[in-house]
């Protein structure tokens, strides 16, 4: 007997005949449609050979169902999957437990919008349109609702998925409680799910507001004193209160995902194909908004029995915008070779341990509050990335925004402590000052620490990085055009 087969042993009598009483209504249902089909086929004229036909209600039936959990603001290390032995996230580390956790997975985008937009789309941000945070994709770009429903799906969609409104002009089949940190986004979920009678598979897309800010108003039971500091961080009272609120918010994550996954454990049958990630890392100095693996190295974990092993981690590296195309493989078809993202269902079965060579990311802005564009690509090794104008002042809603509590309170004791404290200084002034060139050795330097850009002994290294990225930028179409204005001087911050 499984794991799974066990929980779900212990499920109650009553919502094991809700299940029984819908699944034998869907099966009538599909018995109806299929019969019907035969008898009017033979009546109805061939389709062209060009035209696409939705596949035959039967067929649609055998294709497994999707759940595609979101978070928001959640950085790699920040699970107990990911070896945080300080935060409680028990329904993701069960999810790893049954399931294959990919070490390196990246977004295209540490920012919201041109993160999900690239999600959606299976096209990097200079391609799909939404490359400044709040900016929308193309309308003419094909989105992922309309490749699955190509295959049969019913796709719906709870929560902030794409980025808040703009989930209107993605044509989903459903949505909801779309709006900024709407909270009953998931019990809503849950309550769909359990009243839906569709025949159709289905992919539902759930996303959580959280961890992003504002983070819970107390800690939650987490203890300040006791909380680990991100690297580059300055340890002061108000940073470690931040952190450990910001625990209490994964906490809430993390709950969320209990219950989308006791739900549709208990609807959706065995062979239901599950992914859990995030958008980009937390609103943390030198994570979301930054192109170093902090902000753009995310959790991802993929629980499909049957194809999954349970238990198996992966340090292959894959994109977000290889999602798309491994939704539509899941779903039995074939996305087109023009996307930027591949399918990585190889990866899910164990039958290759390789993916991609080098991971691309962009950023340009945030609005106004935000200027700064970079790009950057990633190789097993290296690290390179393209500070296009280091004469502005690297900013974010952190420092902008310091006097709102969970924006950046704690970044102004950083401000005060780099006053007298040498190390606080270097901290704080690489925080607003980047310089127009980074390499990094990330097997020797992980944490992205030590520049390297500047070494002669790397010269040949940091050229062929800048050769990649100048192609990759050409195929794009990627001229790092300007949204907004920059900021010059650190008095332009800390203003609100």
């Amino acid at each position: 007997m499984t794991l799974l087969q066990r929980r779900r042993g212990t499920r109650g009598d009553a919502m094991r005949q809700i299940i029984h009483n819908r699944l034998s209504r869907r099966r009538f249902t599909l018995s109806v449609a299929a019969a019907a089909a035969m008898s009017l086929s033979a009546l109805l004229p061939a389709p062209a050979a060009h035209a696409q036909q939705p596949p035959p209600a039967a067929q649609a039936a055998e294709k497994p169902d999707m759940v595609i959990m979101l978070a928001d603001d959640l950085g790699l290390l920040d699970t107990g999957a990911y070896g945080n032995r300080e935060v409680r996230t028990p329904n993701i580390d069960r999810l790893a437990q049954e399931g294959q956790t990919y070490d390196r997975a990246f977004v295209a985008s540490p920012a919201c919008a041109p993160s999900r937009g690239a999600l959606l789309t299976g096209l990097m941000p200079a391609r799909n349109g939404a490359e400044p945070n709040h900016g929308a994709v193309h309308s003419w770009v094909k989105k992922m609702p309309a490749y699955l429903q190509e295959q049969g799906y019913q796709v719906v969609s709870f929560g902030k998925v794409a980025h808040y409104e703009q989930v209107k002009r993605y044509g989903f089949d459903h949505y909801e409680h779309f709006t900024f940190h709407d909270d009953e986004a998931v019990e809503a979920a849950v309550r769909w799910l359990k009243e839906r009678d569709d025949p159709r598979p289905l992919a539902l897309f759930v996303g959580s507001n959280w961890p992003h800010v504002p983070w819970p108003k107390t800690t939650e039971g987490y203890d300040p004193d006791a909380v680990s500091l991100p690297e580059k961080s300055i340890d002061t009272p108000l940073t470690r209160d931040a952190r450990a609120r910001f625990y209490a918010a994964v906490s809430r994550l993390d709950t969320e995902v209990g219950k989308v996954l006791d739900a549709s454990e208990a609807i959706l049958g065995d062979d239901t194909f599950y992914l859990f990630t995030s958008d980009h890392g937390t609103q943390w100095p030198f994570g979301k908004w930054n192109l170093y693996d902090t902000g753009t190295q995310v959790p991802m974990i993929v629980r499909w029995p049957g194809a999954t092993q349970p238990g198996s981690r992966t340090d292959a590296m894959v994109s977000w915008v290889d999602i798309l195309p491994t939704l539509v493989d899941v779903a039995g078809g074939e996305a087109p070779d023009d996307l930027d993202g591949r399918s990585f269902i190889p990866l899910v079965r164990g039958e290759t341990d390789e993916a991609r060579s080098e991971i691309f990311t962009t950023h340009t802005n945030d609005g106004k509050v935000n200027v700064f564009p970079m790009r950057s690509i990633r190789t097993d090794r290296w690290k390179y990335i393209r500070n296009q104008h280091p004469d502005w002042v690297y900013t974010t809603h952190i420092d902008q925004f310091g006097k709102r509590v969970d924006s950046g309170a704690y970044f102004l004791s950083w401000v005060d402590a780099a006053e007298t404290d040498a190390r606080a200084k270097e901290i704080v002034d690489d925080y607003y000052n980047r310089p127009a060139e980074e390499l990094y050795d990330l097997q020797a330097d992980p944490a992205e620490k030590r520049n390297l850009a500047d070494d002669p002994r790397y010269a040949d290294v940091l050229k062929d990085l800048r050769s990649r990225l100048d192609a990759w930028q050409t195929q794009q179409g990627d001229t790092m055009r300007l949204h907004a204005p920059p900021h010059l001087t650190r008095e332009q911050t800390v203003t609100k």
